[in-house]
């Protein structure tokens, strides 16, 4: 069984792929966690159906993310 901390541990400093709650994609840099899985992301873009914007850093609340997975 995988741990999920430790998979975000592996995942520090690399691109992740975020599907949130409203089904929003979002694509940036995992810079880091909490126990909550709440994210800071860089070079963040948010993708949907008929865009990509720009967003740069963000900090997500744990409870919005549906998976995370390396990009």
């Amino acid at each position: 069984m995988t741990v999920p901390l430790g998979v975000m541990q592996s995942l520090l400093q690399k691109n992740v792929s975020l599907l949130l709650k409203d089904n929003t994609v979002l694509e940036g840099v995992l810079q880091s966690y909490d126990e909550f899985m709440n994210v800071v992301l860089t070079d963040t873009e948010e993708i949907t159906a008929d865009t990509r914007r720009k967003l740069g850093t963000v900090i997500l609340r744990g409870n919005n993310v549906v998976r995370i997975s390396s990009k």
